[in-house]
């Protein structure tokens, strides 16, 4: 077992003891580039499926361009609906 500051993190097949500030750390900016190449490829999706349904003389999909709300937004609704 580690001790309370310390973190077992693996890397490929490999488990490196780390402090638990620095994976903490090391995992948000993971996620954080994660999300910004998800967002990105799902605007590239969009573009792409327009492209595909203009070339098959298809009209444009409708509410495809809509965008999720984000978590803030999402607690502000449900606290509007619960009254």
């Amino acid at each position: 077992p580690c001790p309370p500051e310390k973190a077992m993190v693996c890397f490929g097949g490999m488990f490196i003891e780390l402090p638990k500030a620095k994976t903490r750390e090391m995992l948000r900016q993971d996620q954080e580039e994660l999300d910004e190449e998800i967002n990105k490829l799902r605007k590239e999706l969009r573009v792409k499926v327009n492209r595909l349904y203009e070339a098959q003389g298809k009209p444009e999909l409708k509410g495809f361009n809509l965008n999720p709300m984000s978590a803030e937004e999402m607690k502000l609704i449900n606290r509007i609906l619960e009254g």
